[in-house]
C-alpha cells in the first residue's frame, strides 16, 4: 500500500497496488483523484488492488462521507455479490459434473433471460412502501419477480470448484438485475438535476452527483438501495437452493456448509476514525476483523475464501475480485481465442468460451489474482484456495 497527496486533493489517497501498475490506468487515476477532491470526502480515499476504470467512480474504490450519499459511487448493480457453499463431496467425475451443469442451465436463466413465471412473493424482501412517493421498487416489483433466481450477464457466473480443504464447492456471483439498475439510474439522474439546481461545486462531468442524507430524496434512495441489496441476496439464495437440489439428485451430496455471502456495490453507515460515516464500496467488499468473505478470480484462475483483518486504512475493506486489466472491447479485439481456450482446456475446466465474443470474460482480460492477493495481504487472510473445475458465465 502507498499513500500520496496533492495540493488539489481534499484528502489523501491510499492505494493497494504497485505504483507502476497504478499509473498505467490513466482513467482510473483520474477518477480516484476526483473522489479525493470531493468537498464531502472524509479522511482519505481508498483503492483496492483490483481497481480499474468505472462509471464516475473506479471499480475497487472506497469513499467515506458524513452527510451525503453518492449514487454513482454505489454503482449500477446495487448489492451485487458472491455466495459460496462447501459440499460433502471430495471427488466428482467429469460425467456427473457435465450433467450437473446441464441441469443448472435448465433452472437458472442467464444473460438477459428471465423466469417464464413470477416467482414466489414470499422470497422477496419486505419493502416499506411508505418510504417515498416515487418508489422505483413499487414500479419494478412485478418485473423483479421474474428476475428472481436469474444469473444475469457480464462477469456473473456459477462455478463448481475444488478446494484446498479437499471439498467440492459451489460459488455464485450475481446481483440485483434490472431492479438495481433502474434504482441506480433514477437516483443518479435525480442527483444530477438537484446538484445543478443547487449550483454544486462538484463538476457535472465527474459523474459524482450527491444527495444529502437528511433530504427526502436521500432517504428514499437509501431505502431503495437497501432493498436492492436484499433482493440481490434473495436472488443468489434462490439460485443456490436450486443448485443444491441438483447436487442432491445427481451427485448424492447430502451435507452442505452454512453458506457464505458477501456483497459489493452499496453504502452503509459505519464508524471509522472516531466518526459515523457513510462508507461507499464500489467493487469492494467489507473485511472487518474475523468476517469470512469471498474473492473470486477470473474464469480459469483460483478464487479464495478469506478472513478479514479489519485494517482501518482500507475502511476495513478488500477487493471484490481480480479486476479487469483491459476493457471488454479490447479483450475481444486483441486476445487470441485459441490461446485462451487452451489455458482452460489444459486445466480440464468445463467452460463456455466458444468464439471471439466470449473473450471479454476470458483469463487474459483480468488481472493476476495471485498478485492481487499479495497486494492485500494486510487486508485479508486466505482460508481456502478454490480451483475452478466447471464454470458457467452469464
Amino acid at each position: 500500500m502507498f499513500t500520496y497527496k496533492k495540493d488539489n486533493l481534499k484528502v489523501p489517497i491510499k492505494v493497494w497496488m504497485k505504483e507502476e501498475d497504478y499509473y498505467k490506468d490513466v482513467g482510473m487515476v483520474e477518477q480516484i483523484e476526483n473522489t479525493a477532491q470531493l468537498p464531502f470526502a472524509f479522511h482519505h480515499a481508498a483503492l483496492c488492488p483490483d481497481g480499474h476504470l468505472g462509471f464516475g467512480a473506479p471499480i475497487g474504490g472506497i469513499l467515506a462521507t458524513k452527510d451525503v450519499i453518492v449514487p454513482n459511487f454505489v454503482g449500477k448493480d446495487i448489492g451485487c455479490g458472491l455466495c459460496a457453499v462447501k459440499t460433502s463431496l471430495t471427488e466428482i467425475n467429469t460425467e456427473t459434473l457435465k450433467k450437473i451443469m446441464g441441469e443448472i442451465r435448465k433452472v437458472v436463466p442467464v444473460g438477459f433471460s428471465h423466469q417464464k413465471e413470477k416467482q414466489d412473493k414470499n422470497l422477496m424482501p419486505i419493502f416499506d412502501s411508505g418510504i417515498g412517493l416515487y418508489s422505483t421498487v413499487n414500479i419494478e416489483y412485478d418485473n423483479a419477480l421474474k428476475s428472481l433466481g436469474t444469473l444475469g450477464g457480464g462477469n456473473h457466473f456459477i462455478e463448481i470448484q475444488r478446494g484446498s480443504d479437499g471439498h467440492i464447492w459451489i460459488m455464485i456471483h450475481s446481483g440485483s438485475r434490472n431492479l438495481g439498475l433502474k434504482i441506480a439510474n433514477y437516483y443518479n439522474k435525480l442527483a444530477v438535476k438537484l446538484n445543478e439546481k443547487w449550483h454544486s461545486s462538484v463538476p457535472k462531468n465527474w459523474e459524482l452527483a450527491y444527495l444529502p442524507i437528511d433530504s427526502e430524496e436521500g432517504q428514499v434512495y437509501l431505502g431503495e438501495m437497501k432493498y436492492a441489496v436484499e433482493f440481490a441476496l434473495a436472488n443468489r439464495q434462490l439460485m443456490m437452493d436450486r443448485i443444491i437440489d441438483i447436487f442432491n439428485k445427481e451427485a448424492d451430496a447430502d451435507l452442505f456448509s452454512e453458506w457464505i455471502n458477501i456483497a459489493h456495490n452499496y453504502a452503509s453507515l459505519e464508524n471509522h476514525f472516531g466518526q459515523n460515516v457513510w462508507v461507499h464500496r464500489k467493487g469492494a467488499t467489507k473485511a472487518t476483523k474475523g468476517l469470512i468473505g469471498i474473492i473470486p478470480g477470473s474464469l480459469g484462475s483460483p478464487s479464495y475464501i478469506v478472513e478479514g483483518l479489519g485494517n482501518p486504512e482500507s475502511f476495513q475493506s478488500c477487493s471484490h475480485g481480480s479486476g479487469r486489466k483491459m476493457s471488454r472491447t479490447k479483450a475481444r479485439k486483441e486476445l487470441d481465442l485459441e490461446s485462451e481456450i487452451k489455458i482452460l482446456n489444459e486445466q480440464n475446466i468445463i467452460h463456455g468460451i466458444r468464439n471471439k465474443n466470449d473473450l471479454d470474460e476470458s483469463v487474459g482480460s483480468y488481472k493476476d489474482i495471485d498478485k492481487v492477493m499479495e497486494n492485500q495481504k494486510d487486508l485479508v487472510k486466505i482460508l481456502v484456495k478454490l480451483q475452478p473445475i466447471a464454470s458457467m458465465k452469464g
